[in-house]
């Protein structure tokens, strides 16, 4: 049987590319990933094996992050960026024995792998694989997830540093590897395509005393947008630290493309805008206008609606916008909850006077 036919028997809704939009309930979805664990499958983020002597290092010089000193099993958010530090893609990077794994956005891998291409040069020991097609990727989301990742494998630290890990599950060998949640703790399977729907029946068999069930991508777009996790809407023409990710940006290590922008936004401690989180009264295409007093403020980037009703969404607006306060986007009212991601942290406590 084929993930495929997996996906259809467990009720599967399915995208164009096979990915699963939903299952015959997205309420319980949206429920079972708050206060249980669901399990979902992320083929679509592109999975590049990048190898040689120098592949750190050339990592290194290229993104915003400091990859030269990964230990072995250990991971890192990075972003690569343009001369003017805007983002041009983000990555997870592990390192795993003699490789680093990037783990790409949906739909980037090809890109990702022809820029990296691009920027080897004569004298590097680079070598970059696109592994997507003969992998599978599953997203393990929820208050459960590390319980039932702990069943898997006993040996897992109890931290939050992101790690990776090769076992074996059965007889086959899968890759285990801890990213940033969305709510309560995010781990990401990866194994061989013929091998995974075993492994997916596998896992879903062994979360059921955690109440794990399977779930979609609009459930998981929904959590994204809930906790603020920038992706490719955000991206756009935008500067790491606008958008959250202060956290996957380093300032102590050699130079890259865009660093003298993302560094001097930094020491000057000045952004003109910023992303934040917003709660509306009823959903809203993107991007549209965000409105404050009658004047345009910022752009609203991404939204979804729980099941429940319930809208929240993702905007860019004006450094020193009242966190707290109500705003216009389109024909509705919505309210800004707090920043998304990761702030630098002098943004911090503006956050914690205006919700004080």
């Amino acid at each position: 049987m084929s993930l495929r036919d997996t996906h259809l028997r467990h009720g599967a809704t399915l995208a164009e590319d096979g990915i699963p939009l939903h299952y015959t309930d997205r309420a319980t979805e949206y429920a079972h990933a708050l206060q249980n664990a669901v399990l979902l499958d992320r083929s679509h983020q592109g999975r590049l094996r990048v190898t040689g002597k120098t592949c750190a290092e050339f990592l290194n010089r290229m993104s915003t992050n400091k990859l030269v000193n990964l230990a072995d099993g250990e991971g890192r958010a990075t972003i690569f960026t343009n001369e003017n530090g805007r983002v041009i893609d983000r990555v997870m990077v592990y390192a795993i024995d003699d490789a680093l794994l990037l783990i790409t956005e949906p739909g980037r891998g090809p890109v990702v792998r022809q820029f990296l291409q691009s920027k080897v040069f004569f004298g590097d020991d680079v070598q970059v694989a696109d592994i997507t097609a003969q992998t599978v990727l599953f997203g393990l989301h929820g208050p459960n997830a590390k319980d039932i990742v702990m069943k898997l494998e006993s040996d897992f630290t109890q931290s939050d540093v992101l790690v990776a890990k090769s076992l074996s599950v059965a007889d086959a060998t899968v890759m285990i590897l801890r990213n940033k949640p969305l709510v309560g703790s995010h781990w990401m399977i990866i194994c061989d395509l013929g091998q995974a729907p075993f492994i997916y029946e596998h896992v879903l068999a062994g979360g059921q005393p955690y109440a794990l069930i399977p779930a979609g991508s609009l459930t998981y777009n929904v959590l994204r947008i809930r906790a603020g996790h920038p992706a490719a809407p955000e991206f756009a023409n935008t500067i790491p630290l606008e958008i959250g990710l202060y956290d996957e940006v380093s300032f102590n290590k050699g130079c890259y493309t865009g660093q003298e922008i993302i560094a001097r936004m930094d020491s000057r401690e000045r952004i003109a805008r910023l992303l934040v989180r917003l709660e509306l009264s009823e959903i809203q295409p993107t991007p549209v206008d965000i409105v404050a007093e009658g004047q345009k403020i910022g752009t609203l980037t991404s939204s979804a609606q729980t099941p429940d009703g319930t809208v929240f969404g993702l905007g860019l607006v004006k450094s020193g916008s009242d966190l707290g306060g109500t705003v216009q986007v389109g024909r509705v009212t919505a309210k800004l909850i707090g920043y998304a991601g990761t702030p630098p942290p002098f943004l911090r406590l503006e956050q914690h006077s205006a919700s004080s």
